[in-house]
């Protein structure tokens, strides 16, 4: 169970400085996403129900839509900010 738990904060670690460094904006999304699901597991190994269901309804679920939500409405305000090269 102790390798367990040590592979599981190494993921963390890895996860919040590859959040921090990466340059695709979706793939730092996605990267957030897995910190917040390995969390989830943290907390169910340190019996805490109750903060597991809310890292994954908060952390992974409504914080991942509304980024993606964001980067889509960034996406078009950039398409639509370039001029035509026509």
């Amino acid at each position: 169970m102790i390798t367990f738990e040590i592979v599981l904060l190494v993921f963390l670690i890895v996860c919040a400085v590859a959040t921090c460094f990466t340059k695709n904006l979706f793939s730092s999304v996605v990267i957030f996403e897995s910190y917040s699901a390995i969390m989830c597991v943290v907390w169910l190994i340190l019996r805490s129900p109750d903060l597991a269901i809310t890292e994954a309804a908060v952390g992974a679920g409504v914080t991942g839509v509304l980024f993606y939500i964001t980067l889509k409405n960034v996406n078009q305000l950039k398409e639509e900010d370039e001029p035509d090269e026509e």
